[in-house]
């Protein structure tokens, strides 16, 4: 019975992409008018909540004669299963929401729509780098509509307090900062911590800290060549120092400790107001401000390597991808690209509290006071193809464990990881 529904899966896949060739080459209009206006209802699923999301929907369907997208909102924690068994039933939908770590998973199920439709050039014309996490070989995987830089959060408070003037550019600046700013008692426990790093379970976002660390070095971690993908964690072996600098800060015996097991998670240790700094994405300052109102944080761009080529931050980059069934490829099509391409992105990068994708928006900067940082450090942000979150967590988090555990010197922990990783992109 497995094999039958693999089969007829397999088969329904290569017919529409056939199809969905001809479609985009111009051989068949299928599911549009003469005029290529695209007609009919088109069907958008993701994760966001509606009574965010059908606002923009209604006025971008306002502006549109000929068709509609209607949208319907999955459970976050189900939607993988309920977009494959719709998908093997023929009553998926045309496009969904495509978050960059869930790329790598979905792209057997997304239409990647070639170069002769929507050029390279002016994709990254249009687009900020962090949009390129969707280019493969072969096309575009999604067109990009928001990206969540990782930022910098400090506690104002605790930096005035400490003459700390202004928060760390560089990672000098940061660890000299940080040990200024942890404090300990009689007892040498930790009373205020300067930083929550080192540990894994405890950190929020520690696999994120982990690979922006990772990727300012310039490794890519995953990459994509003639329709494969490869690990290139620690290609060049440059990646051990970087290892030993974030656990570092969970060793009693170093002047950067500052965090242990016994903290509760960092996301709500901050708003404590016993934590100087707090590695977030720009979607959490809301979730910050309604924690404790009274808090008086402000938001900085994450410490680069001093005197490096380039500036690079952490990311989540959504954005919008048609599928592969869908019965309606030209309007999918169109829909989808005028969502990247109008007014919609601007609207929906606002509701979320993120930035846009687009570099003509990202010069559009709000005038409060988070967003120029967020806007900022969405142009030099950067992600990667996680091929599975769940399973990528479990083999960053060993690659700490067991350094900090003794089990494995630095070198060999990320080895071992590169080569966990590997294997997981052969499944």
């Amino acid at each position: 019975m497995k094999d039958n529904f693999q089969i007829i899966f397999l088969v329904v896949f290569i017919f529409a992409a056939i199809v969905g060739i001809l479609v985009f080459s111009g051989a068949i209009p299928l599911g549009g008018d003469e005029d290529g206006q695209g007609i009919g209802t088109v069907f958008l699923w993701g994760t966001v909540k509606s009574q965010t999301i059908i606002p923009l929907l209604e006025e971008f369907n306002a502006t549109n004669e000929n068709f509609v997208v209607a949208y319907v909102e999955k459970n976050e924690e189900t939607f993988d299963q309920d977009l494959l068994e719709a998908l093997a039933t023929g009553q998926g939908p045309d496009m969904f929401f495509l978050p960059n770590d869930l790329a790598f998973h979905y792209a057997n199920k997304i239409f990647t729509i070639p170069y002769d439709s929507y050029p390279l050039a002016p994709f990254k014309k249009n687009f900020a780098g962090a949009g390129e996490v969707f280019l493969t070989s072969r096309g575009i995987l999604a067109f990009p509509l928001t990206i969540d830089p990782l930022v910098l959060y400090y506690n104002r408070s605790i930096l005035d307090a400490n003459n700390v003037v202004f928060p760390p550019t560089d990672w000098d600046e940061f660890t000299n900062q940080v040990s200024l700013l942890t404090k300990k008692d009689d007892s040498d426990k930790i009373t205020k911590s300067g930083i929550a790093l080192g540990h894994f379970s405890n950190v929020t976002h520690a696999k994120d800290i982990l690979a922006t660390l990772f990727m300012q070095t310039g490794d890519q971690i995953v990459v994509e060549k003639n329709g494969s993908f490869i690990s290139v964690l620690n290609k060049n072996n440059t990646l051990s120092p970087v290892l030993q600098f974030y656990t570092d800060f969970a060793d009693p015996l170093k002047t950067v400790y500052s965090w242990n097991k016994s903290f509760t998670n960092s996301h709500d240790f901050f708003s404590t107001n016993n934590l100087a700094f707090y590695f977030g994405f720009a979607s959490e300052l809301s979730s910050l401000v309604n924690k404790n109102p009274n808090q008086n944080f402000q938001v900085a761009p994450v410490p680069q390597i001093k005197n490096a080529p380039f500036k690079l931050t952490g990311a989540k980059v959504t954005g919008i991808a048609l599928s592969s069934f869908s019965k309606n490829f030209t309007t999918a099509f169109i829909a989808a690209s005028q969502m990247a391409t109008g007014d919609f992105a601007k609207k929906l990068a606002n509701v979320l509290g993120v930035a846009p994708a687009r570099r003509d928006l990202l010069a559009q900067v709000p005038k409060d006071a988070y967003s120029p940082t967020f806007y900022a450090s969405a142009l030099y942000a950067r992600s990667w193809l996680d091929p599975s979150p769940e399973d990528t967590d479990n083999i960053f988090r060993t690659m700490v464990d067991s350094v900090l555990s003794n089990n494995m010197i630095p070198i060999n922990a990320v080895r071992d990881a590169g080569a966990k990783l590997s294997l997981l992109l052969l499944r």
